[in-house]
């Protein structure tokens, strides 16, 4: 699984561990900031916390990963990583197809 990772990203072992690393902590640093901001907003209804929170997710998610990895040193890669992301889902037009994620 891990050589797939590293043949797909075309990158070597420790900066595999790297993203990785990003990406878990950018992912439960995403959900502890989302909760916070739900609690703020202190919504009754479960149907609408639910998807308030779904939302703020999206939202968040990409700024907390490029955020994280600036000091793991891999900002290159994540800022590439969702520019592809954004392209796939229509929100941004990528110049450089030729990403292979």
């Amino acid at each position: 699984m891990f050589e797939g990772l590293q043949q797909k990203w075309k990158v070597k072992g420790g900066q595999l561990a790297l993203i990785l690393c990003t990406f878990a902590i950018g992912g439960s640093a995403t959900g502890w900031v989302a909760k916070k901001i739900m609690n703020v907003l202190a919504i009754e209804q479960d149907w609408l916390w639910a998807v308030i929170y779904i939302i703020l997710v999206t939202i968040c998610w990409p700024l907390m990963v490029i955020l994280i990895s600036i000091p793991f040193g891999q900002f290159p890669f994540f800022s590439r990583y969702i520019k592809k992301l954004g392209s796939r889902i229509g929100l941004v037009r990528s110049k450089t197809p030729d990403i292979n994620e």
